[in-house]
């Protein structure tokens, strides 16, 4: 149903924290402009943490006004009580996003059959076509393929981004689900592997800060041509890795700010970037080719 190169959205704010709509319509006007093949919004990496349930929704209703069905656009919808993230995937439906992502419950560790009746009960509720995400470095929760296959056979559980990083964990959900199940790469360093073993794209933080290359990268990997997406990749592996050198989105941030793209501004508990790591930033950024 979606494929190609997914932004994972930051949210813009203002040195006060407050949100900055002028900036995030900056932001989707660029995305589109360079291809990006669909936008989260307010998924982890935009912040969804510290946003509360009203700002959720109104960033969502927002950037689906702003895309104005020039780009699908999937809802970050995900929350530890079931109640919750009911409640924001109706937002999401209410507010006209495509589908909504939504990440493993966080800090209260439920067994597989938790997980597997916490999206069933989700999915039963809200109509809207639902992708699983998996990211047990930041959740302390991870959804096994048993699991995932379990859940590939609900009607609106179209699929899984799978950020573990795990090439044979992706292959598993495939041989389990490859036929009910879109798979999705959460880890930007292991995309092109991932996609060119059957991934439909990448939901990607470094797209971001370099939302062409990303798409053409994915572009490339989808269509099997292996040498160009490599070739694309290897610019790109810095801002992979260095993208992650403090907690996501506290660099994401930092880069598009010294681009002009956005303010400095970053809620806590996350601060700004340590200067330590201002030099790793921008030269991986210069690898890329998005500032001289």
């Amino acid at each position: 149903m979606f494929h190609g190169s997914m932004v994972a959205l930051v949210t813009p704010m203002h040195d006060d924290g407050a949100l900055d709509f002028e900036a995030l319509e900056r932001l989707v006007e660029w995305h589109v402009e360079s291809k990006t093949d669909a936008i989260v919004a307010v998924g982890t990496t935009g912040e969804s943490a510290t946003l509360d349930f009203d700002e959720h929704c109104l960033v969502l209703r927002r950037v689906v006004e702003l895309a104005r069905g020039r780009i699908p656009v999937i809802a970050g919808t995900g929350a530890n009580s079931t109640t919750e993230a009911i409640e924001l995937t109706q937002c999401a439906l209410d507010a006209g996003a495509d589908a909504a992502l939504l990440v493993t419950p966080y800090y209260n560790k439920p067994t597989q059959e938790g997980l597997y009746l916490h999206y069933k009960k989700i999915a039963e509720s809200v109509s809207i076509p639902q992708i699983l995400y998996n990211v047990p470095g930041r959740t302390a929760c991870d959804m096994l393929p048993a699991t995932v296959e379990r859940l590939s056979h609900i009607s609106n559980i179209i699929g899984i981004k799978e950020a573990t990083g795990n090439l044979q964990r992706g292959k598993e959900i495939l041989e389990r689900c490859g036929g009910r199940l879109d798979l999705y790469s959460g880890d930007d360093a292991t995309a092109v592997d991932l996609i060119l073993m059957g991934a439909k794209g990448d939901i990607s933080v470094t797209a971001n800060v370099a939302p062409r290359a990303m798409h053409d990268m994915c572009a490339a990997a989808r269509s099997g041509d292996r040498a160009t997406a490599e070739s694309i990749n290897q610019k790109l592996i810095g801002l992979h890795k260095n993208l992650f050198c403090e907690a996501n989105p506290i660099p994401v941030k930092w880069a598009l700010a010294r681009m002009g793209r956005i303010g400095p501004g970053i809620r806590l508990p996350l601060t700004r970037l340590s200067e330590q790591f201002h030099g790793v930033v921008l030269e991986a950024m210069k690898q890329a080719e998005i500032i001289s």
